[in-house]
């Protein structure tokens, strides 16, 4: 049976998860981690797409990115993974994959679900308790967003650059939405629309996105679509 083809918009965000294979380690040392964070920087800008938030786990990477082009994700993932397995197997003298197939994806609405989506990243290390809190963790966009640390990577959704007028304001305010935890409900919601290869937003931005697509956008399922309360500016 054919896989699903991926739901894919022009500068429509879309969260993506690409786990090491059989969950193992695809970072070891911290070389590692630069060196995938400057080879994501290179092929972003080569492929016109504006990476909104990261964390790069031991096993795993979440990305929030937001494509000029519909294949934009698609080639800067492509690329971005061979050439980091190629550099993986040299260095550590081994063979064959690293990445758990294809990278699993999702739409994201922005209204409401775009800086939620970021908080759901950034709080990974502390939801796998790693970290007692965001900033602890050294590889994720958290220390950019919320710190202010200079970076070539992110580009702030025009959502993030209209929480404050300046630079410091929009950190303060967006440092205070981590004061509240997500809701279980949006982390599962969550979870199943990336894993699912689904959209990630209400009602009316599910339909819009099915009209455009001409396609099923969400699996099928008993009973009424579930709604998600989130705490969003």
């Amino acid at each position: 049976m054919p896989r699903r083809s991926r739901l894919v918009l022009p500068n429509i965000p879309m969260h993506i998860i690409q786990r090491g294979n059989n969950r193992q380690p695809c970072f070891f040392a911290e070389e590692d981690y630069l060196t995938y964070l400057d080879w994501l920087t290179e092929y972003a800008q080569q492929t016109r797409c504006k990476v909104h938030a990261y964390v790069l786990m031991t096993n795993h990477v979440h990305l929030l990115i937001s494509a000029d082009t519909s294949d934009g994700a698609g080639v800067l993932m492509k690329a971005l993974g061979q050439r980091y397995v190629q550099y993986i197997n040299r260095k550590y003298h081994r063979s064959g994959t690293l990445w758990e197939g294809r990278f699993r994806s999702c739409l994201v609405q922005e209204e409401t679900y775009l800086l939620a989506c970021q908080r759901y990243i950034e709080l990974n290390p502390v939801r796998a308790k790693m970290v007692k809190q965001p900033e602890e963790y050294q590889w994720s966009s958290y220390h950019i967003n919320a710190l202010g640390k200079e970076s070539a990577l992110i580009q702030s959704h025009p959502l993030y650059a209209g929480l404050g007028d300046s630079k410091e304001s929009r950190q303060a305010v967006y440092r205070e939405l981590f004061n509240s935890e997500l809701k279980p409900s949006f982390v599962d919601e969550i979870r199943q629309a990336t894993h699912g290869n689904i959209v990630l937003g209400n009602q009316g931005f599910l339909e819009e996105i099915a009209k455009v697509l001409n396609r099923r956008v969400v699996h099928r399922k008993a009973g009424r679509p579930s709604k998600i309360n989130m705490v969003c500016p």
